[in-house]
């Protein structure tokens, strides 16, 4: 369908002996967040190598940006970006050095031009000349992901991007991903986080032992889940509640 930026059908992989994927269907609309959420091993990563072209399936079809990722990969990678769970930052440069080399690897004009707003947008002006191995994890990830926007792909691939990451981070890097779908990108993120996939998604696909088990919006899900027993009880604060209260509380100061 041509509102839906990326189309799965029946997609089947195994490596050796074990069958990791056994049929997996889903589509994802153009500008829209789309999580796919699963505990380690349930096969998100693998699902992501073969719409970013990096594996091929075994059986199935699946298309990005209309294109079939098996026959067009080219086509493919020239509407797609993906940022993988470990931030491929070059460490020895500077934050700069690192956006304006993949600039320059894409030829684009004026690459020290989009190094800066880049920095701008992911609020790493301050920290533009300073070498990447001395930021933090939060500030690495942002870095990770304005190196996956060089060129402004179409739809960006997301697998795990807050692994490791603290509260604070983590949140910030929510916000980003909200701002580019807002912009029009369309995101798939891979997490294993329900609370992640709860706060961004427009659709959530559940994929379990290598099968999509459940899948819609976070309303359609709950449907799946028996009515909610009402009893009354004095709601306790939960600790990131408190975390982000007093951190902003400082902030604010």
């Amino acid at each position: 369908m041509p509102n839906n930026a990326i189309q799965v059908i029946g997609l089947q992989k195994s490596y050796k002996q074990q069958q990791v994927l056994k049929g997996v269907d889903f589509e994802v609309e153009k500008g829209s967040i789309f999580a796919l959420l699963g505990s380690n091993g349930a096969g998100k990563t693998t699902v992501v190598k073969i719409l970013t072209t990096l594996l091929k399936q075994d059986s199935g079809t699946a298309t990005v940006n209309g294109f079939d990722v098996a026959s067009k990969p080219d086509d493919v990678r020239q509407a797609i970006s993906l940022t993988g769970q470990f931030a491929a930052v070059d460490e020895i440069l500077t934050g700069r050095e690192n956006l304006i080399m993949i600039a320059k690897l894409r030829y684009l004009k004026d690459p020290r031009l989009v190094a800066d707003d880049l920095l701008k947008r992911f609020g790493l002006t301050e920290a533009a000349d300073r070498r990447a191995s001395t930021y933090s994890g939060g500030m690495r990830r942002r870095l990770d992901i304005a190196l996956s926007l060089v060129g402004k792909p179409q739809i960006i691939f997301l697998d795990e991007p807050t692994t490791g990451l603290d509260p604070e981070a983590r949140i910030e890097v929510w916000k980003i991903v909200k701002e580019l779908a807002d912009g029009g990108t369309t995101v798939l993120l891979t997490t294993q986080y329900l609370e992640e996939a709860e706060q961004l998604a427009d659709r959530i696909a559940i994929l379990h032992e290598g099968k999509i088990i459940a899948s819609g919006t976070l309303s359609d899900l709950k449907k799946l889940f028996p009515s909610a027993k009402v009893e009354y009880i004095e709601k306790q604060p939960s600790l990131e509640d408190i975390f982000l209260s007093i951190v902003g509380k400082k902030e604010a100061k």
